[in-house]
């Protein structure tokens, strides 16, 4: 079979049985690792802040929550050009270029946390750069859509999103593993002391254990390094899908330029964000968020060139269909939490449980103590995500045999509640002396909105695929799945301003608020006696 397939019909079963369906699910299956790889360089920085406050790193929790949110934004901001790349330039070469553009800030994160002396902006951008993991999956799932027919298109969706997403638990149970051996011998560095308690999964580390925390970096080479190589010997383009892409060369240097485009306005906006001495403080998130997605936007068209502004312009068309942005909302309830609450939750344990909480009667304040019978925030986080993926296929599943919409509808009913609950207990935790008698609850109200969010991506996938051609149900999934993934941004921040107030609380209880609102632009759209497309 050719690297460049001419001909591409999976909705004529002939073709499928005899043809199709080999090619398909071979790029499938070589695309799941190759997404959760991106999906576990892009949100390392959740599981690398907890371990770098248990060492000491003379940072902030501010600071280091801040670290987690700019790979998270930055992550959000590469999947507006990503979601371009499949028609600009052909699935097998944009999964190969983009599953090694990780190697460097792979092995650039393993060398800066060498270094706990080196000023704070050195690991921001490594942050950044991590960010390119974040945008691999609009392109992965723009490029999934179109090997497959709209009958399977929950189901392989799902398989992608699903596996790719066990990046998340992947990471957060091999980087504790791997940064308890020198993995790399003298090539790896010299390890360092814990000064607080750590864990993994299997319990708690003891304060000074040697620990290599590079290894959280340099351990995704042994893995990207032969995830490129198995794409591009197996992986294909889809000519009819796209028919400018050009040479190799030619693509890679589209992609690149892209992407580069895309950090301009992500740097501006946290430079514009961020307080001093990183940035000048100016704006708040809510502002700084929708300036940096609509100056990417404009970036790209302007400085398009050659074919792939006439591309561009074609893909700016979903921006004409009022279900390109009811799907945003509804794929922001569902995967924007996922990976929100991935992001946020192992330095929320460490904050929220790691302490004692003591109301100062004098004062009228809280005072915080090392809580000594605090949960490894490394032995838990891992939990709720990995169910939350592992459940994702079987939403999907679900969906094309009932319809997406009533699937999205009860999810999202399930995740108002959770989270009025989770707010309840975050409220109780962060007001008691031994806040650890909450955690069991915590974390199962937390596996709970996990489970719903991977059961919810599933659902809203298959709405995608049958609401929009395929022309447009690439650009559509892989714009939906960007601005959803600014939830990586917005829960860390959101998060830490209210635990900084002293009311968590109100976190859980503004997400419940809008996934009330999404509840009903879900019925209105989809469920309700004339809806604009019934139960898709």
């Amino acid at each position: 079979m050719p690297t460049n397939i001419k001909d591409w019909n999976p909705e004529d079963p002939g073709f499928w049985e005899t043809t199709g369906k080999r090619i398909a699910y071979r790029n499938l299956w070589i695309s799941v690792p190759a997404l959760l790889c991106g999906f576990a360089v892009w949100l390392m920085w959740g599981i690398i802040t907890v371990q770098m406050a248990n060492l000491g790193f003379p940072f902030s929790k501010d600071e280091l929550f801040t670290l987690t949110a700019i790979s998270g934004l930055a992550g959000a901001t590469m999947r507006i050009p990503s979601s371009f790349f499949i028609r600009l330039a052909g699935g097998r070469n944009v999964i190969f270029l983009t599953t090694s553009m990780l190697l460097a800030p792979a092995i650039g994160t393993g060398i800066v946390l060498q270094h706990p002396e080196w000023p704070l902006w050195t690991f921001q951008l490594m942050a950044l750069w991590s960010g390119v993991g974040g945008g691999n999956f609009a392109s992965s799932m723009s490029n999934i859509s179109t090997f497959f027919p709209k009958r399977l298109q929950g189901t392989a969706l799902g398989i992608n999103a699903g596996l790719g997403n066990f990046g998340v638990t992947t990471m957060q149970i091999l980087i504790p593993l791997v940064m308890t051996v020198s993995v790399f011998g003298a090539l790896g560095g010299e390890p360092m002391t814990l000064v607080k308690d750590s864990g993994w999964i299997f319990g708690k580390i003891a304060a000074g254990t040697e620990t290599f925390i590079q290894n959280a970096g340099f351990t995704w080479v042994l893995s990207l390094v032969p995830l490129g190589i198995i794409a591009w010997f197996g992986m294909n383009n889809l000519l009819p899908i796209s028919p400018d892409a050009g040479n190799t060369i030619t693509s890679f240097i589209k992609v690149t330029w892209l992407y580069t485009l895309a950090f301009v306005p992500a740097i501006g906006g946290l430079y514009l964000y961020l307080p001093a001495p990183t940035g000048l403080g100016l704006l708040n998130m809510w502002v700084a968020m929708p300036l940096i997605i609509v100056a990417t936007l404009l970036i790209l068209k302007l400085a398009a060139f050659g074919p792939m502004k006439e591309n561009i312009g074609r893909q700016f068309a979903i921006f004409k269909n009022k279900h390109t942005w009811s799907m945003t909302a509804l794929y922001l309830v569902t995967f924007g939490s996922f990976i929100g609450f991935s992001m946020a939750l192992p330095l929320s344990i460490t904050v929220i449980f790691g302490d004692t909480h003591v109301l100062d009667a004098a004062t009228g304040t809280w005072v915080h103590s090392k809580n000594p019978n605090a949960p490894s925030a490394l032995q838990y986080a891992w939990i709720g995500p990995f169910v939350g993926a592992l459940i994702r296929p079987v939403g999907g599943w679900i969906s094309d045999k009932v319809g997406g919409s009533i699937v999205t509808q009860a999810i999202s009913a399930v995740m108002v509640a959770a989270s009025i609950y989770a707010g309840w207990i975050l409220m109780q935790a962060y007001q008691s002396a031994t806040p650890e008698i909450y955690f069991t609850q915590f974390l199962i109200v937390f596996v709970v909105l996990f489970a719903a969010t991977g059961i919810g991506n599933g659902s809203t996938f298959r709405t995608v695929g049958v609401i929009f051609d395929r022309a447009q149900a690439g650009p559509v999934l892989g714009w939906t799945s960007a601005v959803a993934a600014y939830g990586s941004f917005i829960a860390p921040e959101v998060i830490k301003n209210q635990i900084k107030a002293g009311t968590p609380e109100l976190a859980m209880y503004g997400f419940a608020a809008f996934y009330a609102v999404c509840l009903v632009l879900n019925w209105w759209f989809y469920l309700r006696k004339n809806a604009y497309v019934k139960n898709p």
